[in-house]
């Protein structure tokens, strides 16, 4: 089970934590990542755009790929 919270970090530099119920009594590994580190998730409209940016090398990859392929049926066409 992962919980994630955010939380400010005070300049004393101390934390209370309230734990969901959820997590059983019993030692916990504790992560801290700064804010700073964490990437925002892409928009649908910003992967669209880098999807359209890179088109032509995704298709030429793709190409690329298929020309390796081998027909595993007998009778289908390469």
């Amino acid at each position: 089970m992962s919980v994630t919270q955010t939380v400010e970090i005070p300049a004393s530099r101390r934390l209370t934590i309230e734990v969901p119920r959820e997590v059983p009594v019993g030692r916990a590994v504790l992560t801290f990542t700064p804010a700073a580190a964490v990437k925002e998730k892409m928009s649908e409209e910003q992967e669209i755009e880098l999807f359209r940016i890179h088109a032509d090398e995704l298709n030429a990859e793709a190409e690329d790929v298929l020309l390796y392929q081998i027909p595993i049926f007998e009778g289908d066409n390469p």
